[in-house]
């Protein structure tokens, strides 16, 4: 740590160098926190949670009861031992609440006044934050899987949410008009996870039951740019390009890297792929056996701000972190009861929070950094200073 602060001191490191080093430290000591709980609301499972980017403060969570709960992350005690309190919820009392299991929940991109939801109700809906009102009411004919806006910086271009439901066509809804702009054709079985590009704005990921993940570009009507292929076979040849695959079993995963440079997917043939999203090729990284039971979409995390990239992946009842590079698996967080559905990296501050099947919230947390030996011998020449007074 000294000779980070003497090295951004003398000007000869990068400042971010520090910080990217220290968050990388963070990540890598994450564990169970006993010091803080989140209440418990939830009656069944958690399947999704979402921390907001703007604060950074506030966390939702939907789960298989039909809830739809958002909680504050601050610590108001300013005590070492707290609980994050549940500030409202959409619960069974209010006639909006979903019918069914909630899959997915996501904070607009822009501010924290909306949220979305979607269930297996067969519907998407849009929250007004401070009033838990309905502001729009997307219906679908067939259950739906997984919903994703697209994360961006306020001077984009655009922001719509991405639909994937057991029909094969993804479909892309407009907030400004309430409906259904675009279809999205191509895949031959259900649409488990739908991811936009942080990189490109046009850019969709999309991972179906054929075994298959197609990259979009929303603004082409020709169809998809490439079928993302596990051997690195010729993607210039269009007719086996339906034949691509990019597991060897149900595709339920997605999740880009913070730069969009790479996407990660996993599937049930119990394996996760890392592909460079300009060339869709495999990087053949190896990273073992990766247990994934999930019928459903699975949501797992890429850290970001760190000078290695981790992959924090559902593993049965445990979270497993992966390099994603290199494919080592750095460790296992164990601490849950029941299988874990998902977890949600947050960057300010290297936590990390997962939601499983035993209805509970947990929050890991880096542990404190040791104090340094150059540390150690200051406060010792004080005490011994302190003693001859």
């Amino acid at each position: 740590m000294l000779g980070f602060l003497f090295g951004r001191q003398t000007g000869l490191d990068d400042p971010l160098r520090l910080k990217r080093a220290e968050s990388t430290r963070r990540a890598l000591c994450l564990e169970l926190n006993p010091d803080r709980n989140v209440e418990r609301i939830h009656g069944n499972g958690i399947n999704t949670i979402d921390i907001e980017v703007i604060e950074g403060r506030y966390m939702l969570s939907g789960g298989a009861d039909g809830v739809v709960v958002i909680y504050d992350l601050e610590n108001h005690s300013r005590k070492p031992h707290y609980t994050c309190k549940a500030v409202c919820t959409v619960g069974r009392s209010s006639r909006h609440v979903h019918k069914f299991s909630v899959e997915t929940v996501q904070w607009y991109p822009h501010d924290t006044g909306m949220f979305i939801s979607s269930s297996f109700d067969k519907t998407m809906k849009v929250w007004d934050t401070e009033t838990l009102k309905l502001l729009l009411y997307f219906p679908c004919l067939f259950l739906l899987w997984n919903c994703n806006v697209y994360l961006v910086p306020l001077n984009h271009l655009h922001c719509l949410p991405s639909v994937g439901t057991k029909n094969p066509k993804v479909q892309l809804c407009d907030l400004k008009s309430g409906s259904c702009i675009q279809v999205l054709q191509g895949h031959r079985g259900e649409v488990l996870s739908v991811k936009w590009s942080p990189r490109y704005e046009y850019i969709l990921a999309t991972a179906s039951t054929d075994s298959s993940v197609r990259l979009w570009d929303v603004r082409r009507a020709s169809g998809s740019l490439f079928t993302l292929d596990q051997f690195n076979g010729d993607p210039s040849k269009s007719s086996s390009e339906a034949a691509n695959t990019a597991h060897n079993g149900r595709v339920n995963g997605l999740c880009f890297t913070g730069d969009g440079l790479f996407l990660l997917t996993t599937g049930t043939d119990d394996r996760m792929r890392l592909w460079e999203t300009a060339t869709g090729k495999n990087t053949l990284v190896n990273y073992g056996k990766v247990v994934n039971e999930s019928r459903k979409g699975l949501k797992f995390a890429v850290s970001q701000g760190c000078s290695l990239e981790f992959a924090f992946v559902p593993c049965g009842s445990s979270v497993a972190v992966y390099a994603v590079h290199s494919g080592e698996l750095v460790t296992m967080l164990k601490g849950h009861y029941s299988n874990v559905d998902c977890c949600e990296f947050h960057p300010d501050y290297q936590e990390l929070y997962s939601g499983g099947k035993d209805s509970n919230i947990l929050a890991w947390i880096p542990t404190p950094r040791p104090p340094d030996i150059e540390e150690e011998q200051d406060s010792k020449k004080v005490c011994l200073s302190v003693i001859f007074l």
